[in-house]
């Protein structure tokens, strides 16, 4: 019977989604004890990285904790999409050591070479890219072969953030903090819209809900998602965070709200895991419209950030990741309790970060409860899909 390692390095689904959740603890705490000490309970001497806490925390949630989770899902979504032959267990445990590799570097880049530190963070994501061009261009749609477009996004951004630290470039680290994130969003538009609808469809085919009433798509508005979703990280990328990514960012959150209204998202409140993804996806389009009125000067653009940061990233990681753990590992696809009040959590921490953003004197006290509830909410789910992701497949009763 295979080791509890050889089964997680088995399957991309398991040692990635295994990988973002432990992450996603670790870098809660180590976000939550230096805002701790800012708040002066002394949790926090010196960091052991070079960059200033912020900029460590916001690159790790962007390009650590998120890259884990679409290693995850692509490594083990691309081989279904295709009917290419899964990546070997080789791969996935070198792919994996890569990752960690930049998650060391980046947290004891206080002590090593800069160069070094941005080689070892930045190979992960061209080592994922090569292995899913490998197997989409078996059957190469467009609508698939995008996403290498936006691995190529990320994988600019994460650049970008390194040349700034490195002193190359000056500037440039906000400008790829942003368009990294805002192409994370942009996958979330363009892979849960593909997914959402329909999971929705399936679940009230098999509830026995009559067909006028299941999920409509309307042509044109998935044609502008794609298209506006493609151009928002690369006008970020080019023209930084002005009017006209703003412009942007208003119109594909309005669309978001309109694709949404048309999914049955009522209906699927009754399944969490379901839910879920329409939760996601609703914070996508919030975020997007808080962020473009931000960049105008109306509210709090950081607030916004983490709107899209939490709740649309962190929560549509949450539902994926949950949800191709039970149904890839053989088990039913019904959230465990501790895993439907972790989306819960996910929620209520974006919509608290965004409300402290307009706090004075509770603004730290606000951080400080959403990154607790981050901690919760990735915790529950290692914990809850810890059998899933490390136990052996499920044998049907």
């Amino acid at each position: 019977m295979p080791s509890a390692i050889t089964r997680v390095m088995g399957e991309g689904f398991r040692v990635f989604f295994l990988f973002a959740g432990l992450y996603g603890v670790f870098a809660g705490l180590a976000w939550g004890g230096w805002l701790a000490t800012l708040a002066g309970i002394e949790m926090w001497t010196e960091a052991p990285y070079a960059m200033s806490p912020p900029m460590w925390h916001a690159h790790e949630m962007i390009f650590g904790y998120a890259s884990a989770a679409l290693g995850g899902f692509f490594l083990t979504a691309v081989p279904n999409w295709t009917g290419a032959p899964e990546a070997r267990r080789l791969f996935i445990a070198a792919a994996a050591a890569l990752w960690l590799a930049g998650r060391v570097a980046l947290w004891f880049s206080g002590a090593i070479d800069p160069v070094i530190v941005a080689v070892l963070d930045l190979a992960f994501v061209p080592v994922l890219a090569a292995k899913i061009a490998t197997q989409l261009i078996r059957r190469p749609k467009p609508q698939n072969m995008i996403f290498l477009l936006l691995l190529a996004y990320i994988w600019v951004s994460n650049l970008l953030t390194h040349l700034d630290w490195i002193g190359v470039t000056a500037g440039t680290l906000d400008v790829g903090l942003r368009s990294g994130l805002l192409a994370l969003c942009s996958m979330i538009a363009i892979l849960g819209g593909r997914i959402t609808p329909a999971f929705t469809r399936n679940a009230m085919k098999r509830e026995g809900v009559p067909e006028a009433e299941w999920p409509v798509s309307r042509d044109w508005m998935e044609k502008s998602n794609m298209v506006l979703a493609l151009l928002l990280p690369a006008v970020m990328l080019i023209f930084g965070a002005g009017y006209a990514v703003a412009i942007l960012a208003l119109v594909l959150g309005a669309i978001q709200g309109l694709r949404l209204s048309g999914w049955r998202g009522a209906w699927a409140v009754r399944q969490p895991i379901l839910f879920a993804l329409h939760l996601a996806l609703g914070m996508l389009g919030l975020g997007l419209v808080l962020w473009g009125m931000g960049l105008f000067g109306l509210g709090s653009e950081l607030g916004a950030l983490h709107v899209l940061g939490i709740g649309c990233v962190g929560g549509m990681t949450l539902a994926v990741m949950s949800r191709a753990a039970l149904g890839h590992s053989g088990r039913a696809l019904v959230a465990p309790a501790p895993v439907v009040v972790a989306y819960g959590a996910m929620a209520l921490a974006a919509i608290l970060r965004w409300i402290g953003s307009g706090l004075d004197a509770q603004f730290l006290t606000a951080m400080l409860v959403a990154d607790g509830l981050w901690i919760s909410a990735m915790a529950l789910y290692v914990v809850a899909m810890w059998p899933a992701l490390v136990g052996p497949r499920a044998v049907p009763s």
